[in-house]
């Protein structure tokens, strides 16, 4: 406890030297602080030099501040210490004090024409009263409150009344002024509701303890059944304390319903009441609107707000009381409403005024620079702060939040529905606990139809619509066990829901916000935002976000065979075939080479290109040069030959293995990656709002979900998303493109489609699920949950899901080619062009000998008539070997020709010049 009186000393310290350092500064602001309040303090201070830190607002301008402590209970002390701070000269008076002493500065404000923000501070942590400020003449009203009116007593009365209660108990604790509900209690008083009071003391135990020394078995048994319908007014803290001490004493059975309504209640507070309570708790608190981007947190248009106060993760930030946040909103106020001021060059210069002397006069400028807060406004972390005509700050919202019936400790909390001033309460609220039996009652049902989650089955004209699906299996499994009938009815614009810029939503979310349906079921996802606005059951399904792909199409290339090489190599092999065999040529042609007795090879220019030919295809072939150039060469050309045919055969088999492996996209990151196949989604669905909240999240690790929302964000989102799934499922079959949506409703169309065309990839994660929406507060919730853990505990759930997926489709899902090309054979098409070239190469043949026919007999006919007999029996050497054709015979190794011509034959073509030509 000694820290404080240091803590105090070094905060004066450090504020005059403050002063004197920013002696020149044009901008002087005061403040009041209860001596109990240090946060608002550190608040003050740290709003200052985030906003003295923002050129933007102020320029070149800082703010400078004076700050003084008073005892909230003392009045005078606080005129006292106002009084020092206007006689320094200041431009406004912000206080964060009880309602003792506002009336007291309210009156001094008004007199010296000083702006006066006055942000009421209750006494810890008790709930607020009215303090009940007198605002007789609005031109001479200089005090502005900042905190909004107390309306504990609207928010208590309607939830009483959506609960249907007619007798309960108030408890509230001794710093709490019970005249701020006695506008509550005239009301239930009227509408013949029994209601009873009890104030707690400080010795919670001591309390209880008398409680069981006075009262009778009889006396305490009545006691007990008043305590089943109670309403907690007290500040966190006693509200743990009370309600331990009636749990462990057996006072209050799991049947009970309590409800704690104070402002000042935080995240932490409400996980320590629930862990401690049994029964049924319905917690009433001030709630503020947070930004959903995480990155926007700490940005107020153009200023940003210092981390530790704006993190929700940080220490400082959870446990701050609601003057804290009106403290910085208010000094943010008056920044800007200087920057408006030194904007219009209508700045009225501070004044040292003097509150002791009779004669002192008012600030001249104190009329306009009221005006001028009036007129503004910010956002801050109280929302949007801004004044009325009667200097109230309007903006006000609370938030309903309720356990479950239970007797176990530690049950969760969900959001039952919010209330402010304007529209009233958002939400049903509901105190009837039910049982497993709800026979005759009839829900009504709106769906979106998804496949093969909600199907038409039946439409008969002047009948109502059938439909069938998985979720229509789980919602029969539900009426059959429970005993209700429904009526179901598509969304009118065929929509999930998502909200709109008025605040209010559409589609299938829309129709349960607005009362006109009971149930939502579909594909419909469990998400945050939806859940603030309706209630979902358990999870029924496992959602993932998954991609629809069209299969790879196989084409056939008849000339597979050549595909190893490109057309250029194969055109560079054909010439240097034609080149080395005319160097071949020449090379003997210089220097003849000798031939052996027997041999029928000429060196001719076409037998040199047969033969540099047949060694390249290595099919051998005679050789007949034996001249050292030749032998080099020849040596060289085989070197070639075997190196080009066999990275041929190499490179064959490679490209016949790779034309069959599947597609590159087999996961998200895959796709993530890639920009030739476009994706996207449906536009303003719940997969379209999860990648783009993932993408633009600066403290995403992945950047897997940025690279996939700069694809589906492209053109603000037209040109790669569809309206509907149907759209995108249309949009993968007959072009290029990728649809990423539910991976249950792809597996399905994938197994269904009768060409087997598609095949998906997802992500084997299961962040969220499939619910059923009901409204909020709905009485169903609780007992369709139970159910559907039933359903899935005895594997009923896993029956309807084999159902609409069986585990052996027709189709491969995962597949990116067809499966009957994973074989290891290869067909007929990939050689089709091998059979080709052959066929080719036989008909060119018999055209050639053909032709080689009809000029033998043509040449043979020019033969003169009359010839020496002698000369009739000899031919020319082309006609001997047709006579005598030749077969030859490859033997391996030794690359010879065996002739089987006679000796005759022979000799007879020698005896007629040399070696046989060819034609």
């Amino acid at each position: 406890m000694e820290v404080f009186p240091l803590l105090l000393v070094l905060c004066v310290w450090w504020s005059r030297t403050w002063d004197l350092a920013n002696a020149d500064s044009i901008i002087h602001i005061g403040a009041i602080f209860d001596e109990s309040a240090k946060k608002d303090d550190e608040v003050f201070r740290t709003a200052v030099g985030d906003l003295n830190q923002n050129e933007e607002i102020l320029q070149t301008e800082k703010i400078t501040f004076s700050v003084t402590f008073v005892d909230g209970s003392n009045p005078f002390q606080a005129v006292q210490e106002a009084c020092e701070l206007m006689n320094q000269g200041i431009l406004a008076l912000v206080s964060s004090i009880g309602c003792t002493s506002a009336g007291s500065l309210q009156s001094l404000a008004d007199a010296m024409h000083i702006p006066h923000l006055f942000i009421q501070r209750s006494t810890a942590g008790t709930p607020r009263s009215g303090c009940g400020l007198t605002r007789s003449n609005r031109n001479d009203d200089y005090t502005l409150s900042v905190r909004p009116p107390v309306y504990l007593n609207d928010v208590i009365l309607r939830v009483v009344t959506e609960y249907a209660w007619q007798k309960f108990i108030i408890f509230y604790d001794s710093e709490y002024d019970i005249r701020g509900i006695q506008e509550f209690l005239d009301k239930v008083s009227q509408q013949g509701m029994d209601v009873a009071l009890q104030k707690v003391e400080n010795n919670i135990n001591k309390m209880i303890t008398t409680l069981f020394d006075t009262l009778r078995i009889e006396e305490l048994n009545r006691y007990r059944d008043t305590l089943r319908r109670a309403i907690l007014v007290m500040n966190p803290a006693t509200a743990k304390s009370f309600i331990t001490e009636v749990v462990e004493t057996n006072l209050v059975a799991f049947d009970c319903h309590w409800i704690i309504i104070n402002e000042e209640i935080n995240d932490v507070d409400v996980q320590e009441l629930v862990r401690r309570s049994i029964g049924r708790l319905t917690i009433i608190r001030q709630t503020f609107p947070v930004p959903q981007n995480i990155s926007q947190r700490c940005f107020r248009g153009n200023h940003r707000i210092s981390s530790t106060l704006c993190d929700p993760k940080d220490p400082f930030a959870q446990n701050m009381e609601i003057s804290n946040l009106y403290i910085y909103d208010t000094v943010l106020l008056l920044a800007n409403a200087f920057h408006k001021k030194l904007e219009d060059r209508k700045w009225h210069s501070m004044a040292s005024l003097s509150c002791i002397r009779k004669n002192s006069k008012p600030w001249q400028g104190g009329r306009s620079m009221l005006e001028t807060i009036k007129k503004g406004g910010v956002s801050g972390l109280t929302g949007e702060l801004e004044f009325g005509e009667n200097g109230g700050n309007p903006n006000v919202h609370f938030e309903i939040l309720g356990t479950n019936y239970g007797e176990e400790l530690g049950r969760g909390i969900r959001k039952l529905g919010c209330w402010n001033p304007v529209t009233g309460l958002n939400g049903s609220l509901t105190d009837k606990k039910l049982e497993n039996n709800m026979r005759g009652v009839v829900l009504r049902v709106v769906t979106v139809l998804e496949e093969p989650f909600v199907m038409v089955s039946e439409n008969v004209l002047g009948k109502p619509k059938k439909y069938q699906g998985f979720s229509i299996d789980v919602l029969d499994a539900l009426s059959n066990y429970l005993g209700f009938n429904y009526e179901i009815y598509v969304a009118p614009d065929h929509k999930y829901g998502s909200p709109q810029e008025d605040g209010t939503w559409n589609g299938l979310v829309g129709e349960l916000v607005f009362k006109r349906a009971d149930i939502g079921i579909s594909a419909l996802t469990i998400t945050p935002d939806r859940e603030n606005v309706v209630d979902f059951t358990t999870r029924y399904m496992d959602y993932s976000v998954g991609v629809l792909l069209r299969r790879a199409e196989k084409t056939v290339d008849m000339f597979a065979c050549l595909a190893p090489f490109d057309l250029s190599l194969w055109a560079c092999i054909a010439g240097t075939v034609l080149l080395v065999g005319l160097l071949v040529y020449l090379l003997n042609w210089l220097n003849p080479p000798r031939l052996q007795m027997g041999s029928m090879t000429s060196t001719t220019l076409y037998n040199s290109m047969w033969f540099v030919y047949g060694s390249f295809v290595q099919q051998g072939g005679e050789v007949p040069y034996t001249t050292l150039a030749t032998r080099m060469m020849m040596g060289a050309w085989w070197l070639f030959a075997l190196i080009v045919i066999s990275s041929y055969t190499a490179n064959l088999a490679a490209f016949l293995t790779i034309t069959r492996i599947e597609s590159s996209i087999q996961s998200l990151q895959d796709l993530s990656k890639q920009t030739d196949i476009p994706y996207g989604t449906v536009l303003d669905s719940a997969v379209y709002e999860h990648v783009r909240m993932k993408g633009m999240n600066p403290f995403e690790r992945d950047s897997m979900y940025s690279q996939m929302w700069r694809m589906i964000n492209r053109s603000n989102g037209s040109e790669n998303n569809v309206l509907e799934s149907q759209a995108g499922i249309q949009k993968v079959k007959y072009g290029n493109y990728a649809f990423v949506w539910d991976a249950a409703v792809l597996e399905y169309v994938a197994i269904n489609d009768p060409d087997c065309s598609f095949y998906t990839i997802g992500n084997t994660v299961a962040d969220r699920g499939y619910g059923i929406a009901l409204q909020h507060g709905s009485p169903y919730r609780d007992v369709f949950s139970q159910r559907i853990l039933e359903l899935q505990q005895n594997g009923d759930m896993d029956i309807l899901k084999h159902k609409w997926w069986p585990k052996n489709g027709q189709c491969d899902l995962y597949s990116s080619v067809d499966t009957k090309q994973k074989g290891g054979a290869l067909d007929i098409k990939s050689f089709a062009g091998v059979f080709c070239i052959l066929a080719a190469g036989i008909v060119l043949s018999c055209f050639i000998a053909m032709l080689e026919t009809w000029w033998n007999k043509r040449k043979g006919s020019r033969v003169p008539s009359k010839e020496a007999p002698s000369l009739q029996n000899e031919t020319t050497t082309s006609e001997r070997r047709n006579a005598w054709p030749l077969r030859p015979c490859l033997k391996l190794g030794s690359n010879t020709w065996r002739s089987q011509a006679s000796t005759h034959g022979l000799h007879q073509s020698s005896q007629l010049g040399g070696p046989l030509d060819d034609p």
